[in-house]
């Protein structure tokens, strides 16, 4: 295990600085709106996320990340604009969720599945080969030898959260699109998928998060927005827009200040 781990922290140094390639993007939306019934969510959300980077959207309670993360995946449908995530309009939302991996933030794992065969399943259906040793990497990653042939109803809540977090990586996506993934991971846990997400990252791989634990994203984030009552009020790369401050000082400053990005 040791070792497993070790290879996710060498790979995490490797990242190159996209600011200076040609990268592609992976998520593109413009002017995207959405109300339900009489209240207003997301009010002319554009944002642009390229290949490589380690985006992270920030904002209070309330504000409109999760329902922004569910347009994006084609989960919900927006009222007004457009958005191609992994080069598939969300209006495909079966084929857009073929190229992407997904961690909801109520969601759990099917609780009539153990954590096996929630694996397995997700395998099957996304058609992938060496099934078997997939599923090893990830139960051995989450330490969960002793847990596989448990019903997921059963397992308990940081359990669950690792169930989902395998199945969404367990076909290595170029896309992973995460809610909240640290919530109920003990700081261990919290460690590995910080390092593992570092390494996907220095693959040229795509990472979008959502998370308000401000001091866990800050050391893995290039690229930021801040959304506040349904607006992007804030968004660059970190280190252009930090100031000399942290994360935090950025997020406040945003939020209480509400100057429009």
């Amino acid at each position: 295990m040791l070792a497993f781990h070790n290879h996710f922290r060498r790979r995490s140094s490797l990242k190159p600085d996209y600011s200076t390639v040609n990268a592609l993007p992976v998520i593109e939306t413009s002017n995207v709106s959405k109300s339900f019934g009489s209240m207003t969510v997301l009010q002319g959300i554009s944002l642009t996320v390229d290949e490589g980077e380690f985006f992270g959207l920030f904002g209070p309670n309330g504000a409109g990340k999760t329902t922004l993360l569910r347009v994006l995946t084609g989960q919900l449908m927006q009222d007004g604009g457009t958005v191609v995530t992994a080069g598939v309009p969300n209006t495909d939302p079966i084929r857009l969720k073929q190229r992407v991996g997904i961690v909801p933030e109520a969601e759990t794992p099917p609780t009539f599945l153990t954590a096996q065969e929630t694996l397995e399943l997700t395998c099957m259906i996304r058609s992938l080969d060496d099934v078997q040793s997939r599923i090893e990497r990830w139960i051995r990653f989450f330490d969960l030898e002793d847990k596989r042939d448990i019903l997921c109803r059963d397992l308990s809540k940081g359990e669950r959260q690792k169930v989902m977090l395998a199945a969404a990586c367990i076909h290595e996506p170029k896309l992973l699109l995460l809610d909240e993934p640290f919530i109920n991971l003990d700081p261990i846990y919290q460690r590995r998928v910080r390092e593992y997400l570092q390494g996907v990252a220095s693959e040229g791989r795509t990472v979008f998060m959502c998370t308000h634990i401000l001091e866990i994203a800050e050391r893995l984030c290039d690229t930021i927005a801040v959304i506040h009552r349904g607006r992007i009020v804030e968004q660059g790369r970190l280190a252009e827009i930090s100031q000399g401050g942290d994360l935090e000082e950025v997020f406040l400053r945003a939020v209480e200040g509400g100057a429009v990005a």
